[in-house]
């Protein structure tokens, strides 16, 4: 059966490839999506894809998988630090979710060593890139 999976990004992943490209690369938002679709569809699987830089626009996308979709890629970007409303809606939706990142938060500033949202995420990957986001898509199958 083909899966859905939700692919999420949240505040500044808009500006990926020009926002302090020694962090984040030159790799673009939509770069990103294309992979990460490219891969899901040679598996016969679908990806809708939303950013947001609004809290509450990510919670409201993750409340609405339930039931609809069979995993959730999830970069929670600067919400990964601070919102309880994430964490909630991961686990009250019941959709399985990787949480990704595309450095190594544990390798920068101490206040980005702490994930509210990693609980509630049956994973957790960082510091690869793009290619974190594929290994998600390979952890969701």
């Amino acid at each position: 059966m083909a899966k859905r999976i939700l692919l999420l990004n949240g505040p500044n992943l808009a500006l990926l490839g020009t926002r302090e490209p020694a962090i984040y690369g030159t790799t673009t938002l939509a770069d990103v999506v294309a992979a990460v679709r490219a891969a899901a569809e040679a598996r016969g699987w679908s990806v809708d894809d939303v950013q947001s830089d609004v809290e509450g626009e990510l919670v409201r996308a993750i409340c609405g998988a339930r039931g609809v979709y069979d995993g959730i890629i999830l970069n929670p970007a600067a919400y990964t630090h601070t919102s309880v409303a994430l964490h909630d809606a991961i686990k009250a939706c019941e959709v399985p979710t990787v949480e990704v990142h595309l450095s190594n938060v544990y390798a920068r500033e101490g206040y980005r060593h702490e994930s509210l949202t990693a609980p509630a995420c049956v994973g957790q990957i960082c510091g690869f890139g793009l290619k974190g986001y594929l290994l998600a898509l390979d952890a969701l199958a």
